[in-house]
């Protein structure tokens, strides 16, 4: 499924089977999730597009070819994250902040990604993946469980956790809080009545519309929704020396906000993209938890559908793509 045209369906075609380089590996496709960048990408919302462009990047699959020096084995099981390649020499890589490469580049934004039945990968940012945890409900784990993660780690200790936004990356971190001893405060769209109650099912001690004030200050929260409005009213959540993560690779602009919200020693940051380390501790976290994603499968030629319903917020849990040959 391709996207030839900033905001325009994406196309389905059919593509020579590719050649894996050096160093790459050639993956036969099983299940592909839907993350919301897949969104921003179809929308243009993300620097320098190319096109065309095959989107995608929560890919599980079988390796099917490699090319010399390649790490993975023919038959592999494996997944394929958003990072999808970073230098490895410049000073943010020497230093494990290869999410901050400047020569980076993304699957299914600049690299082809699993909206497809092969995709091929560089063999050094896939993982192998637990066992425990079959092909559909893997997925989700490349991307929201990761980012959700990198976000979670971002808050420190924090007790009493917000999450703005109750979707695929929240509906995996609030099991991994809650597993921490985390109280969880879930924020969703208002009215939202069957977010919340999917937020409270999964441990959430109390859950409402994103402007309501929580019934105890938070020590932390976590925004997942684009919405840059969103972070004044974070901001006001938290107690003194609270910090607000923003976990998403785009948000609307943030309106201006009185300097009194941000004062008393609260933190505002962002996270951009993920290392390979992250992967590697949280794929081994999470059958240990476990953690269980709640999956809603299409075929790969349904895609447009399941975008659309991503769009309009008419998703429990994560959105995945099933290949057939």
């Amino acid at each position: 499924m391709t996207l030839r045209r900033i905001g325009a369906p994406l196309v389905l075609e059919r593509h020579p089977l590719p050649e894996p380089g050096a160093a790459e590996v050639l993956i036969r496709v099983h299940v592909c999730g839907i993350c919301r960048t897949d969104l921003h990408v179809i929308d243009g919302e993300l620097p320098d597009q190319p096109l065309p462009i095959v989107p995608g990047h929560e890919i599980v699959g079988e390796v099917a070819a490699r090319g010399a020096g390649a790490r993975w084995a023919v038959g592999t099981r494996v997944g394929v994250p958003w990072l999808g390649h970073a230098c490895g020499t410049c000073e943010d890589c020497r230093a494990g902040r290869e999410n901050l490469c400047e020569r980076a580049r993304f699957t299914g934004y600049q690299i082809d990604g699993g909206f497809a039945q092969y995709v091929i990968a560089d063999a050094r940012f896939c993982f192998r993946l637990p066992e425990g945890i079959d092909d559909r409900h893997a997925a989700p784990l490349l991307c929201a469980g990761l980012i959700g993660y990198r976000t979670l780690k971002m808050a420190g200790d924090a007790r009493r956790l917000g999450i703005y936004g109750f979707g695929a990356a929240a509906h995996i971190v609030a099991q991994v809080a809650r597993a921490q001893g985390r109280e969880v405060y879930a924020f969703t769209r208002r009215g939202d009545l069957a977010a919340q109650r999917f937020a409270l099912e999964l441990g959430a001690v109390w859950a409402g519309d994103s402007e309501q004030p929580p019934p105890a200050p938070l020590d932390a929260a976590l925004i997942f929704a684009p919405v840059g409005a969103l972070v004044p009213l974070a901001l006001r959540a938290v107690r003194k020396a609270g910090v607000v993560v923003c976990g998403g690779i785009h948000m609307s602009d943030i309106p201006a906000f009185p300097y009194a919200l941000l004062w008393g020693e609260r933190v505002l940051r962002s996270v951009a993209n993920l290392t390979r380390r992250d992967a590697e501790e949280f794929l081994d976290l999470a059958p240990r938890i476990p953690v269980r994603t709640q999956v809603e499968a299409w075929p790969l030629e349904a895609a447009n559908e399941a975008l659309q319903r991503l769009r309009e917020g008419r998703l429990t849990g994560a959105a995945i793509l099933t290949m057939e040959d």
